[in-house]
Parts: structure tokens; C-alpha cells; sequence
């Protein structure tokens, strides 16, 4: 484990958000699709068979805690806007310490590598 693989967040209350945000199967459904690809809100539905209202809600949530990003975006034929999203994480590690819990974030492998050769 080399240091600078590491996004470390010591703000608590940070930390409690991603927590609870990662305890909902429904958002951590949601951040596991778009781990290795970007895709659409609507890509994912399907994919993971939940409502569309509801991963809009879990990527929105994910994208304040700056957990996923959007990767690009595509015009539809209609002419909208769409954003594809991507994970920017591949690697969570909770650690319980005393009773303040620490996070350790650990980026994206295929998100860094996509980046280096753009």
C-alpha cells in the first residue's frame, strides 16, 4: 500500500455521508456498474433493474460526495443532453478507531489509466 494511492477524508461528518451512502444496496449497486465503464442513468436502470428515479437519486447523492463523476456526454437523437457516468473509486476501507471511524478511498484504476492516455 503506497500513500499516494490513498484519498484519505478526515472531515467526520464527509466520512459518515460516504458511509451511509455505501450501506444502501441500491448505491452501491449503482457505483459497482459504472466501475469499469461509463454509462447513462438509463444504462444502469436496466442493467441493475431498479427505477430509473432511483439511480438518478444514488448518482446524485455519489456525485456531491465526489464518488462517481460524469466521464462525457452524449447527444441523444432527439437532440438532450446525457451524461455518462463513471466511478471514481475502485476500493473502500473502513477502519474503526475508538469511536471516530476512518475512511480510506482508493481511485479508480481504469479512471486513472483513461486519464493518463488522453
Amino acid at each position: 500500500m503506497t500513500a499516494f494511492n490513498i484519498i484519505q477524508l478526515s472531515e467526520f461528518d464527509t466520512t459518515q455521508k460516504i458511509i451511509e451512502s455505501l450501506s444502501n444496496v441500491c448505491t452501491r449497486a449503482v457505483l459497482f456498474s459504472i466501475l469499469g465503464e461509463s454509462k447513462d442513468a438509463t444504462m444502469i436502470a436496466e442493467e441493475i433493474k431498479i427505477s430509473l428515479s432511483t439511480v438518478y437519486k444514488s448518482l446524485s447523492m455519489l456525485e456531491d460526495l465526489a464518488l462517481v463523476e460524469v466521464n462525457r456526454f452524449i447527444i441523444s437523437p432527439e437532440g438532450k443532453k446525457i451524461k455518462q457516468y463513471r466511478s471514481r473509486i475502485s476500493k473502500v476501507e473502513i477502519t474503526l478507531d475508538g469511536s471516530k471511524p476512518s475512511l480510506n478511498l482508493y481511485p479508480n484504476a481504469k479512471l486513472v489509466q483513461a486519464r493518463g492516455s488522453a
